[in-house]
């Protein structure tokens, strides 16, 4: 599935978050990899200052690192969630 780079696909990612056990927040920083994962709080951080590509990127680098259950979503999450561990980033 081709990545999508739109404010409505940024959109999509980020209800998946809002359904998971993870809070999902933008803010500055210096990160490395421009995002922080605090496990222990279930907390993603994010580099609020990156481009929409690079929200993106990060974002589907998160879940798919996370490695979610798609059985503990609604059904268009979950195709998604399907649709996300199928798709490999173009850098």
């Amino acid at each position: 599935m081709p990545i999508k780079y739109t404010n409505h696909y940024l959109d999509k990612l980020e209800n998946l978050f809002a359904e998971s056990e993870y809070i999902l927040r933008y803010e500055k920083g210096n990160f490395k990899s421009g995002y922080c994962i605090l496990k222990d709080t279930r907390i993603v951080i994010v580099n609020k200052y990156y481009t929409l590509e690079g929200k993106i990127n990060t974002l589907i680098d998160i879940l798919k690192e996370l490695n979610l259950s798609p059985e503990h979503f609604s059904k268009k999450n979950q195709e998604l969630i399907l649709e996300l561990h199928q798709t490999s980033l173009k850098i």
